[in-house]
């Protein structure tokens, strides 16, 4: 399926943030896509059940059952749906999980529709491809992001225990982590 060729190819949106949901439908709407949108993991579910959504955009934090939940159970209702991953705190971690489940992709927000779909294309691309992409190694701190991000992921979430882990002060942690993800 390539996300490219339009003609009402049907594409979900599942995020609670309204206005970047409904900015993100209106963007492929006037592509030719047929986007419908959900606020969570239910809405998400009752629509696939009513009609699966050959791409699905789906954001990784959610109030309640998580994006990566909502990965799993849209596979299970149509395992030809592609899903792509959307979260504000990308990690190698969390996509490593989004992966080995089933996304075809990962993307950190901000994203528009255009890298959305850039995305979807990247994923359809031989993995040798992938590797060729950025030939250059990480930043110390964007190591040190990514490091902290699979200790906490290792902690499921819990800042304590991942401070802990990494022997650094609890609060250090919590400013580290409010931060962006380096570049």
């Amino acid at each position: 399926m390539d996300p490219a060729s339009l003609d009402g190819v049907s594409l979900m949106v599942v995020d609670d943030n309204q206005v970047l949901r409904q900015q993100l439908a209106r963007s492929f709407a006037r592509r030719g896509y047929r986007a419908r949108t959900a606020a969570n993991f239910d809405e998400a579910i009752a629509l696939a059940r009513e009609e699966s959504p050959e791409l699905a955009i789906v954001d990784l934090c959610m109030p309640g059952r998580s994006g990566l939940e909502l990965l799993q159970e849209l596979k299970r209702i149509d395992p030809a749906t592609k899903v792509l991953m959307l979260t504000g705190f990308g990690s190698i971690a969390t996509a490593v999980d989004a992966m080995r489940l089933g996304a075809a992709n990962y993307v950190t927000k901000p994203a528009d529709a255009d890298q959305i779909l850039a995305a979807f294309l990247k994923a359809e691309r031989p993995v040798i491809e992938h590797a060729l992409d950025d030939p250059q190694a990480p930043s110390l701190a964007r190591q040190e992001w990514e490091h902290i991000q699979r200790v906490l992921s290792d902690c499921g979430g819990n800042v304590s225990e991942t401070a802990r882990r990494l022997a650094i002060h609890r609060r250090s942690l919590q400013r580290k982590l409010r931060k962006l993800a380096p570049e």
